[in-house]
């Protein structure tokens, strides 16, 4: 026998969130860190360079190269995008690095898009259902599926993990957005039958293509065996057992060929790095996945509280066994992998549908817990960054504008009309909001998540905008590239010259080739370049290896800000 549902909702509190808000709130959010500024470091700028090498001919395009080293992450799809818009952009007048985001905006949309409609499919699972009413009352399906969709979204977008790392030109992005295509895939199958499919072998191909082959056959397989195994969809009634496992195996069969595929192409590259048995590495490990996924983690907590007893039931519940999946899989393979908050970002989606059912269930005092830390915090966080930002103006307080002056050294502060009021409305919102949460109004489920989605939305968009020039001096390779160039000078490599690499980050290789315009080559026992580039030691000296092979100092390349890019420019003896 099924367990009731903890979830009581009337149908007045099932009010859709206003569509012209939420989709302003969702473009600003896209643009904001897309637009206006330099690539950064390190893995934005290598994969703008891989993308550069592309477009230009210098890449063969089914193993990329730069400078001719591979990229550190073996992917395809997300290097052909950014290459191909850069050959578009060149052809209407577009700056090469702003062409190469664009179809990462567009990626980032996408995993928007998956996460609300997977939710919408899974809320309109029959087990997902509130409590219906004797006399009627209760909250429609369709209503119902829409507004925890909503919720969904604002959790997705109020993840703090979420902001910078969607807004890379990296394989990371298009992995988020093919993740939350596929989330979407699974969920719509026993409604969208055929639209799903399609989903479904974009999302499986597109996340193999992006270097991720391994999760999309995981992904795949788990998600096939879940749809094999319900059977209370909707679909339930008129759909015969058959199809249900036909469509299991067409999805299962999608992930194998996925993986033949990669290994074909040679992305299928295992990078197991399990964490060791010192606590500070599982502490570590703890405080990401805490503040990353914040604030979503918490109410998927509750979640599984509430719903415990549906879980620990017979009987298969879509909407609770499809996001856990999706969330198992991505949390655990970001702890046995070596960049643990890129994979953790393919968590997202799911985590956020899971968030979203903790809404109908949720209590006042834990709602009003969120919304006051959540109004404290952001609050407290724009405060901060309006004040940085008038010190960097002028010099007031002194204390800030100190602090920026010995963290940034050589940052010349300049003012922007255009950013101000973006950054003065962008505040008035958020003033308002706090103002329409803490007053009366209609009950909404998605209400709770108002501030966090707003407030995570305001800091970011105020970052991307007061501080962008500081950001762009801080974390860009303009001046390394510049200090580059000075050093050469009359030397600077012409046609028939080039510059030898060994040991340098593939971030500085792709700005020295990328903005530099500098011929870059990997150091071998054949290369005649007069020049070499490699890393300095922690103490700057030259590596012994390199005055042992016949190069003689030249200059120490450094940038005003971290000395972690430094490296060597050597000479050849004569």
């Amino acid at each position: 026998m099924n367990q009731p549902s903890p979830a009581i909702v009337t149908q007045a509190a099932v009010r859709r969130f206003p569509r012209p808000v939420l989709l302003v709130f969702c473009v600003a959010y896209v643009l904001a860190g897309f637009v206006g500024r330099e690539a950064w470091k390190s893995a934005d700028m290598a994969a703008l360079g891989f993308m550069q090498a592309l477009a230009s001919g210098a890449s063969a395009w089914l193993q990329p190269t730069l400078a001719g080293f591979a990229p550190e992450q073996p992917a395809l799809l997300p290097y052909w995008l950014g290459a191909w818009t850069i050959q578009w952009g060149g052809l209407v007048s577009i700056p090469f690095d702003f062409a190469a985001r664009i179809p990462f905006g567009i990626l980032l949309a996408l995993a928007m898009v998956g996460t609300w409609y997977g939710t919408y499919y899974l809320a309109r699972s029959p087990l997902a259902q509130p409590v219906a009413f004797a006399f009627g009352g209760e909250a429609q399906t369709t209503d119902y599926a829409r507004t925890v969709a909503d919720g969904g979204l604002l959790a997705f977008m109020a993840c703090l993990g979420l902001a910078h790392l969607s807004h890379e030109t990296t394989p990371a992005l298009a992995q988020l957005g093919f993740t939350a295509l596929l989330f979407f895939a699974m969920a719509a199958l026993p409604y969208r039958r055929w639209q799903a499919m399609v989903g479904a072998v974009v999302g499986t191909l597109g996340l193999t293509l992006s270097g991720a082959p391994a999760i999309a056959l995981l992904l795949s397989s788990g998600a096939a065996l879940i749809h094999a195994l319900d059977k209370c969809s909707e679909r339930a009634q008129v759909q015969a057992h058959e199809t249900r496992h036909t469509e299991a195996w067409f999805v299962l069969a999608l992930g194998m060929l996925c993986a033949a595929l990669a290994h074909g192409l040679d992305l299928w590259q295992w990078k197991i790095v399990l964490p060791g048995w010192k606590l500070s590495e599982w502490q570590g490990l703890g405080e990401l996945l805490v503040w990353f996924a914040w604030p979503a983690w918490p109410l998927t907590l509750w979640t599984l509280w509430r719903w415990r007893d549906r879980i620990a039931g017979k009987t298969l519940n879509r909407h609770l066994v499809m996001p856990m999946g999706f969330t198992t899989i991505t949390v655990v393979s970001s702890l046995v992998t070596g960049a643990s908050d890129r994979t953790l970002l393919l968590a997202l989606p799911s985590l956020a549908a899971l968030a979203a059912f903790s809404l109908p269930t949720l209590k006042r005092q834990m709602a009003a817990w969120i919304d006051w830390f959540t109004l404290f915090f952001f609050s407290g966080c724009g405060f901060i960054i309006w004040v940085v930002w008038i010190a960097m103006q002028t010099g007031v307080p002194a204390q800030p504008a100190a602090n920026v002056a010995r963290l940034a050294p050589q940052f010349q502060s300049s003012f922007s009309i255009a950013t101000l009021l973006i950054a003065v409305c962008a505040t008035l919102v958020w003033a308002w909001l706090v103002k329409w949460r803490v007053g009366k109004h209609r009950a909404a489920l998605w209400k709770s998540l108002v501030l966090p989605a707003g407030g995570a939305g305001l800091c970011w968009l105020l970052l991307m905008t007061l501080w962008m020039p500081l950001l762009n001096h801080a974390q860009s390779y303009t001046a390394l590239v510049r200090n580059t160039q000075l050093a050469l000078g009359a030397h600077a490599p012409h046609a028939n010259s080039c510059i030898a690499v060994r040991y340098l980050p593939q971030g500085t290789v792709a700005a020295l080739s990328t903005y530099g315009g500098l011929s870059l080559k990997p150091l071998a026992s054949e290369t005649d370049c007069p020049w070499l580039a490699t890393e300095a030691n922690e103490s700057g000296v030259v590596p012994d290896w390199a005055e042992a092979a016949g190069w003689i100092p030249y200059r120490l390349i450094g940038n005003a800000v971290g000395h972690n890019e430094d490296f060597w420019l050597l000479q050849r003896k004569p």
